[in-house]
C-alpha cells in the first residue's frame, strides 16, 4: 500500500515538473528573449508558428494577406516563426534598404533546409562571402551588356520565334508533373551537357557561352569552383529564371489583354520598328531594343511591379542590429517584403492599377 502511494506520488512530481517545463518552454516561445525591443508580433502554434497561414494561396499582383493583415495589426516591421524558424518581416523601405546594404556583413543569404535540399548544397544560394561573390561576379558575366548584345539577344530572339510558331500548329499544351526524382534527372542532363562539351573543340572567344565559361573555370587549377558547384549553380538558373519569367510573361499578357489602349500603343511602337527595317523578318537589333522600344521597357516595368514573383527574400541575422527603435537578434531571420513597397500608396499613385505611362518619366 505504501509501495502503491510513494509510486502514485512520485509521477504526480515528475508530471508537475514537466508541465511546469513545458509551461515555461511555451511563455518562452511566445515571449522570445532579446537584449534589445522586439518587433511586435505572433509566434504562433509551437514549432510551426503562423507556416500554414503564410502559405495560403493568393492573387501575385497583390500584398499577400498574411503580410497585409499584420501589417494593419503591428505596422512596418513585425516578428513571426515560419517552418520552425523565428523572422524579422519587414516591409518598410528604409529598413529594406539597410538590410540589403549590409550584405555579408550583418546578414547573409538564407533560405530553409527544404529549399536547399531542391537547389543542392553547393548551389549559389548556398554559400557566403567570397565563393557567393566568385559565383555572383559568373552570373553577372552572362547577364553583362556584351554578353546580352552579342548572344543572348539573338538566341533569345530565335528561340521566342520558333516557339510563338509551335502555338500556331498546337492545339493545346500538356502540362507535365513534376516528380521527386525532376532534381536528379535535372543534374543527370546537367553534368552530360558538361562533359559533352569538354570533349568539343574549343570554340573562338566570340562564340563563347555561359558554359563555355564554367568548363574554363573548371579546368583552371587555381579556381574555386568545382563540378557539383557548378552543376547546382546552372540548375538554380535554369529554375530561378524559368518560375520568374514565365509568371511575369503570364501577367504581362493578363494585363496587356485587360487594356486595350496599351495594347494599342505597344502595336504602333512595334510597327514603327518593322517600317524602318529593310528586312520585315531580320531579328531585334540591340539598336532597337535600347532605343525604339521605350513604351515597351514602361509595360515591362510595370509588370514587373505589380507582378512581386519574389514574395520575399530571406537574410540570416549575424549579430543584433538596431534599426528604428527595435532589435533584429542574431540567429534570427529577416525576410524583406519588395511587394509592400510596389504596392504603397505612399509611393505610387493608384498602386494597384496597371498604368506603363506612370514610367513615363523616370
Amino acid at each position: 500500500m505504501a509501495n502503491s502511494m510513494w509510486g502514485g506520488a512520485f509521477i504526480c512530481i515528475v508530471a508537475l515538473l514537466l508541465l511546469r517545463a513545458f509551461s515555461r518552454w511555451l511563455h518562452n516561445w511566445y515571449n522570445p528573449k532579446c537584449n534589445g525591443q522586439l518587433p511586435p508580433g505572433s509566434m504562433g502554434l509551437p514549432f510551426i508558428g503562423e507556416t500554414i497561414e503564410f502559405f495560403t494561396p493568393h492573387y501575385l499582383h497583390d500584398i499577400p494577406p498574411f503580410i497585409r493583415k499584420r501589417m494593419q495589426r503591428y505596422g512596418a516591421v513585425f516578428r513571426t516563426c515560419l517552418v520552425g524558424q523565428k523572422v524579422i518581416v519587414s516591409t518598410d523601405p528604409d529598413i529594406n534598404y539597410e538590410i540589403l546594404q549590409q550584405e555579408n556583413k550583418a546578414f547573409v543569404l538564407s533560405y530553409t533546409e527544404s529549399f536547399l535540399e531542391i537547389f543542392g548544397q553547393e548551389s549559389l544560394v548556398k554559400h557566403h562571402g567570397m565563393v557567393h561573390k566568385y559565383l555572383k561576379n559568373l552570373v553577372l558575366h552572362l547577364v553583362s551588356p556584351e554578353n546580352l548584345r552579342g548572344s543572348l539577344l539573338p538566341e533569345m530572339d530565335k528561340a521566342t520565334r520558333e516557339h510563338l510558331n509551335t502555338w500556331a500548329i498546337l492545339g493545346t499544351m500538356e502540362v507535365k508533373e513534376g516528380s521527386s526524382e525532376g532534381r536528379k534527372n535535372a543534374h543527370k542532363v546537367i553534368k552530360e551537357k558538361l562533359d559533352e562539351r569538354r570533349k568539343l573543340a574549343s570554340k573562338s572567344e566570340k562564340n563563347r557561352d555561359f558554359l563555355d565559361h564554367l568548363i574554363e573555370e573548371l579546368d583552371n587549377k587555381d579556381s574555386i569552383l568545382t563540378e557539383p558547384i557548378a552543376i547546382d549553380l546552372i540548375f538554380v538558373l535554369l529554375f530561378a529564371s524559368h518560375e520568374t519569367t514565365s509568371a511575369a510573361m503570364t501577367l504581362a499578357v493578363k494585363f496587356i489583354a485587360d487594356h486595350p489602349e496599351v495594347l494599342e500603343e505597344l502595336t504602333k511602337e512595334h510597327e514603327a520598328i518593322l517600317e524602318n527595317r529593310e528586312n520585315k523578318n531580320s531579328q531585334l537589333t540591340w539598336q532597337e531594343y535600347k532605343s525604339a522600344m521605350t513604351f515597351t521597357h514602361m509595360v515591362i516595368n510595370e509588370t514587373v511591379r505589380l507582378a512581386n514573383i519574389v514574395p520575399g527574400i530571406f537574410r540570416e541575422v549575424l549579430t543584433d542590429v538596431e534599426m528604428k527603435g527595435y532589435t533584429i537578434p542574431a540567429g534570427w531571420s529577416v525576410m524583406v517584403v519588395p511587394a509592400a513597397v510596389h504596392l504603397s500608396p505612399g509611393k505610387y499613385d493608384d498602386p494597384l492599377q496597371f498604368n506603363p505611362w506612370r514610367w513615363e518619366l523616370k
